[in-house]
């Protein structure tokens, strides 16, 4: 059987896939591509901008056709159809025969026709060709605009960001932004959070012209108001490729698409066409699951079994420019129809909208802004019609609880409920994976079953079935760090302890495989930091650590770097901030006052940090970890040694702490504070641990944090003297580090922990465990070990000399770095 595929995006490779695992016997495929790269991940298009290679985002590397007898022609695209003699002929003159041709042309971008679009300066974002040219314009741009609130125009107002336009507009022609997913009152919390983000949208215009000689210079619109840019993304909707079979006679749309059948053929029976240039009952589907499924509705009837396409659900989840957004079901039904709940929380951005039926039994769909956590239940309960709970809104305000109820979570779902609509993978298919397969992570389910590998949105509900599945077979359920240590972080801790490693490499040859991950490098090394408190920057340590660790300084925008003295307790001498003062001045530094009372310095060049660390630590300043998974500070009030109601002297005792647990690395980083009276001006009840002074000693209070997700400390103890006080942050602080997972604070940690503060009180207070004494001599061992990181480097020279930009020119700084002038210091230019 020869067939040949026109097109090798996502949904033409997604075809090949779908063709080679029928086993079709004496399957001869062609694959006609029209760029020069194989087909790549559009969906995560923007990730280029973010770092992601060619590589990284391509789908299958042209080794696998290769491998698979796929005879791919990249760069010569299909010019010409003779449906007469069943033959395609190439750009470079080949002319193949077929026995069945796939049209996967897909859709180029919708380019309005306004005068002036074919200036210097505007591009469309659809290939990365294209955003290689963005790229190199970007380099010069002050300014972007991007037309186009939709989908794909908000992830180039994202492309804009990562490139560094920090004045960037989206420019909307309907009332509202994405107006096909979400309502107006959606659209508002959006453009708010977009604000914030310093992206600037203008709803209900109309581009009338694009103004500039040979380069854009801005844009007038019909209501004659003028933008200044000097870069247009145009991103106003797509297109479908069908000029090919417009020649050749197939039957297309008034208003563009091939149209097809249930079965995606043509008016030809020799002719499929599938994914974005495929009109199936007047409806053009722009999401890539669709089109997926089109390529297995084709291969199965190449296959010879029979197979149609029943159309497919347009829910959708993605995270644009780092917010949820998604809808499902009938977002917008409203009226007599059915009765709507809405949820709207303008301070910290959040929206959501559920439709459901007039007698309150089932769920017709809605739509989330800022929190979509509760999107995959929601989906699954409004397809399969599952029983809501006695209160609707429990949907959206106690989505947790009604999740896990099992009346409505993974165990109510039937065995046909589509998990990953983008591989059509059901809840039966992960089951089978986990019972059949042996799969018991979900990286083996996603290679068995290639759920979660395309967009990515369904990986918790996978998760979580698969979770379910090994409860059901009595199985053991393991939180392992990784695919290499077959270990939780807290496993991992104990045995690095009893076995006394001491580098990554150590206990990767002892207790893992292979050669570690972005996952259990620093995770581990932060478990040896914790375990040993030794220098991080060591040659066998300092390549497992994150950039920030390696160098001992806060990475900053454009290269540099910020350098954080240690300020115990915000105290400081006169003399000491002079130091401070002639340093900054003399490395021509960026100064700040913290929130944690401290004094940043920014702007500093790598090769400058041990010299800049040397002139402080001479005037007896020390490391302040800011860029560690450490203690950062402990704020202070002045206390009773200044203010009239101060009960203690809580300056003395914050210096004290701050001093005890410096240099302490965790699974996350710790603040603290201490208030001399119940007026609380620290904000201790906001840290890690927080200490609040009383009439009879100090009030206790942990796991608490600021933050995108602000949780209250809760009291653990109360009227304690000051060595009974430290005694207790000893444990708790140590019982967080030898049981807390990677990259989780304190406030997460115990809202993880059964039992709660009762049992984290027990523990500490009334050592329930029996370990208090245990715990108390790890912290001494630790405490005993510090040592000033920085004072370390500027002291030995073989340490010293890992900070050079450039290895072959150690006194060279950085070429590229850029600064502008903002009130009377100096910023990182836009980068």
């Amino acid at each position: 059987m020869k067939v040949v595929v026109i097109g090798n995006g996502m949904v033409g490779q997604k075809c090949c896939e779908k063709l080679l695992s029928k086993g079709i016997p004496d399957l001869q495929l062609t694959v006609f591509g029209e760029e020069t790269l194989a087909a790549y991940d559009r969906v995560h298009l923007s990730s280029y901008f973010a770092g992601k290679t060619v590589e990284d985002l391509t789908l299958q590397p042209v080794k696998w056709y290769e491998e698979n007898g796929i005879d791919l022609r990249l760069g010569d695209p299909v010019q010409e159809v003779d449906r007469l003699n069943k033959t395609v002929t190439s750009f470079e003159g080949l002319t193949l025969a077929y026995d069945y041709l796939v049209f996967a042309t897909g859709s180029s971008a919708f380019v309005p026709p306004i005068p002036g679009v074919d200036k210097h300066g505007v591009f469309v974002y659809r290939t990365i060709e294209d955003l290689n040219m963005i790229w190199r314009h970007a380099a010069t741009a002050k300014t972007a605009v991007v037309i186009g609130g939709g989908l794909l125009g908000l992830e180039a107002a994202k492309a804009c960001l990562d490139l560094g336009i920090k004045d960037t507009h989206v420019i909307e022609f309907a009332p509202r932004l994405m107006p096909r997913q979400i309502d107006e009152a959606g659209s508002e919390i959006l453009i708010q959070k977009l604000k914030e983000l310093d992206i600037t949208t203008h709803t209900g215009k109309n581009t009338a012209a694009i103004l500039g000689n040979e380069t854009i210079k801005g844009m007038i619109f019909t209501d004659g108001t003028i933008l200044s840019t000097d870069m247009l993304v145009i991103s106003a909707g797509i297109k479908p490729r069908d000029e090919l079979a417009r020649a050749c006679g197939l039957t297309v749309g008034p208003r563009g698409g091939i149209v097809v059948n249930d079965h995606m053929t043509t008016n030809d029976e020799h002719i499929f066409a599938i994914g974005e240039c495929a009109l199936h009952n007047s409806m053009i589907y722009g999401l890539v699951a669709p089109g997926y499924e089109m390529a297995d509705v084709v291969a199965t009837q190449l296959a010879g079994a029979a197979r149609q396409f029943p159309g497919f659900d347009m829910s959708t989840k993605l995270k644009l420019i780092g917010i949820d957004v998604a809808s499902f079901g009938d977002p917008f039904i409203s009226g007599d129809e059915a009765r709507t709940i809405v949820f709207r929380d303008n301070h910290r951005g959040i929206y959501k909208r559920i439709n459901f039926s007039n007698d309150g039994k089932e769920l017709l769909g809605g739509i989330l802004v800022g929190d979509a956590d509760a999107y995959n239940m929601l989906l699954q309960i409004c397809k399969n019609k599952m029983a809501l709970p006695p209160d609707p809104m429990d949907l959206i305000i106690k989505a947790k609880e009604v999740g896990a109820d099992a009346g409505a979570g993974v165990v109510a779902l039937p065995d046909d409920a589509l998990i990953c609509s983008c591989e059509g993978v059901t809840k039966l298919d992960i089951c089978n994976a986990v019972t059949e397969q042996g799969c018991e992570t979900v990286d083996a389910i996603k290679k068995c079953t290639k759920a979660a590998t395309g967009c990515g949105g369904c990986a918790p509900m996978v998760k979580d079935i698969m979770v379910h599945t090994m409860k059901q077979q009595g199985k053991l359920v393991r939180n392992v760090l990784c695919e290499h240590f077959g270990y939780s972080r807290q496993e991992l801790y104990d045995l690095v302890k009893l076995k006394d490693l001491h580098s990554f490499d150590e206990v990767l040859d002892t207790l893992g495989e292979g050669d570690g991950c972005e996952t259990c490098r620093p995770a581990v090394s932060s478990i040896l930091a914790s375990l040993w408190n030794e220098l991080i920057v060591k040659k066998e340590s300092a390549t497992s650590q994150d950039t920030n660790d390696r160098f001992l300084a806060n990475i900053q925008k454009g290269g540099t770097y910020s350098v954080v003295p240690r300020i115990p307790g915000g105290e400081i001498t006169p003399d000491k901030l002079l130091v401070i003062a002639q340093v900054a001045k003399k490395y021509n530094l960026y100064t700040k006052i913290t929130g944690g009372q401290r004094i940043d310095m920014f702007g500093a060049h790598l090769n400058d940090l041990p010299s800049i660390w040397e002139e402080l630590i001479e005037a007896g300043f020390e490391s302040g970890h800011a860029y560690g998974k450490s203690l950062r500070t402990v704020k202070s009030c002045v206390g009773s040694t200044w203010c009239r109601f101060g009960l203690h002297d809580s300056v003395s005792y914050a210096i004290r702490i701050e001093e005890r647990y410096r240099g302490l690395r965790s699974p996350h980083k710790l603040k603290s504070a201490v208030s001399g009276c119940i007026r609380e001006c620290a904000e201790a009840q906001s840290k890690d641990f927080g200490i609040i002074a009383t009439e009879k000693g100090w009030n206790l209070y942990v796991c608490g944090n600021g933050g995108s997700k602000p949780q209250h400390a809760l009291l653990l103890a109360t009227d304690l003297d000051s060595e009974t006080c430290i005694q207790y942050i000893d444990r708790f602080l140590m019982f967080y580090i030898k049981t807390a997972d990677p990259l989780t604070r304190t406030a997460t940690w115990l809202n993880k922990m059964e039992g709660g503060i009762d049992y984290l009180r027990n523990v500490v207070v009334h050592d329930s465990l029996g370990i208090a004494a245990e715990l108390e001599r790890e912290m001494q061992l630790l405490v005993d070990a510090y040592q000033c990181e920085w004072k370390n480097v500027v002291e030995t020279p073989e340490l010293r000399s890992q900070f050079t930009h450039f290895i072959n020119a150690p006194k060279e700084k950085d070429p590229t770095v850029q600064f502008e002038t903002m009130r009377d210091q100096k910023k990182a230019a836009t980068w």
